[in-house]
C-alpha cells in the first residue's frame, strides 16, 4: 500500500458533513443538458432508510470490533490494506489538518470522511439535500439511488477536457449513521458508474472501522484523522507503511480525478 498527501484550500465545508472536493471521474459518455437547475430535496420519512444493516454488515463501530490488529490507524478511522490499494491523506492548507483520506484501487477512488454525531439524530437524510443544492448550483444534477448501502446520491458536475470538450465527472455518494458518528464515502472514476468496478471498493468501504473517542464534538465536526505510526517516507513523496501490503507496479502515488469546489 501506498500513501501520498495532497492539499486543500480552506474552505467551511472541510469542517463539517456537507459538500466538499470530492473524488469522481470525467465520463465522457455521459450527455445531459447543461446548467441543471439546484435541486431542494424536502423528502418526507423514508423507512428505507434503515434498511442497511450497518451493525452486522459494517462499517463498524470500535465497540463491535474484536481486534484492530492487521488495520491500517488513521485516528478516527480505521482500513485494512489490499494489495494494489493506495491511500492519500487529503491536508488543509491552513490548517496542515487531515481532512479526509482516498483509496485508490483499479483506477478508481473511494474518500472517506467521518463526522461526529447526537446519539438520536441521523445525518444522512439532510447532507443527501445539501448534495443536490450543492452540485444544482454548480449546473450539475443528482439523482438518488436505492443502493448497496441504502439511499445514495449520484452526482454529475458539468467539466471541460484537457483538449475542450465537454463533459461530466461523476461521484457517488454513500452515507452511513453510526453511534455518535456520521460516515461519508464517495465512489470516484469507474466505480461511481460500474458495479463490478465499484465491487472492491464497497468491500473496503464495508469493512472500515470508525473510532469516535469521547471527546464531545457538535454535531458534523470532522473527526481527527493522521498518518498511521509506522509510515515512512517514499520516492517522490509517497508514503509507505511496513505492515501493509505493496503497491502493484511500484508506482509513486498520483493523485486523482475530483470534483473540485463543490460546496
Amino acid at each position: 500500500m501506498a500513501f501520498g498527501f495532497g492539499k486543500k484550500k480552506n474552505n467551511e465545508t472541510a469542517q463539517t458533513a456537507g459538500v466538499d472536493e470530492t473524488a469522481g471521474g470525467k465520463n465522457d459518455a455521459d450527455s445531459s443538458p447543461e446548467g441543471g437547475a439546484a435541486l431542494t430535496l424536502d423528502l418526507p420519512p423514508d423507512p428505507s432508510d434503515t434498511v442497511y444493516d450497518r451493525a452486522t454488515h459494517g462499517p463498524l463501530d470500535e465497540s463491535e470490533v474484536d481486534s484492530i490488529e492487521g488495520y491500517v490507524d488513521l485516528g478516527a478511522l480505521m482500513v485494512t490494506p489490499r494489495e494494489g490499494l493506495s491511500l492519500r491523506l487529503e491536508v488543509e492548507e491552513s490548517t496542515n489538518r487531515v481532512i479526509a483520506v482516498t483509496l485508490d484501487l483499479n483506477g478508481s477512488s473511494l474518500q472517506l470522511q467521518a463526522f461526529a454525531a447526537s446519539r438520536s439524530e441521523q445525518l444522512w437524510r439532510d447532507i443527501r439535500e445539501q448534495i443536490g443544492l450543492s452540485v444544482g448550483s454548480q449546473g450539475g444534477e443528482i439523482e438518488i439511488l436505492d443502493g448497496t448501502f441504502g439511499k445514495e446520491v449520484l452526482a454529475k458536475v458539468p467539466a471541460q477536457g484537457t483538449d475542450g470538450s465537454k463533459g461530466f465527472r461523476v461521484a457517488r455518494f454513500l452515507g452511513i449513521d453510526g453511534p455518535r458518528w456520521f460516515l461519508r464515502g464517495v465512489l470516484g472514476g469507474p466505480a461511481a458508474v460500474d458495479p463490478a468496478a465499484a465491487a472492491e471498493l464497497e468491500d473496503l468501504f464495508r469493512g472500515v472501522v470508525v473510532v469516535r473517542g469521547e471527546t464531545p464534538l457538535p454535531p458534523r465536526d470532522l473527526l481527527l484523522l493522521r498518518l498511521p505510526k509506522d509510515a515512512v517516507a517514499g520516492p517522490e513523496g509517497a508514503m509507505a507503511a511496513d505492515h501493509a501490503a505493496p503497491a502493484q507496479g511500484g508506482e509513486p502515488f498520483r493523485r486523482g480525478p475530483e470534483i473540485t469546489a463543490i460546496g
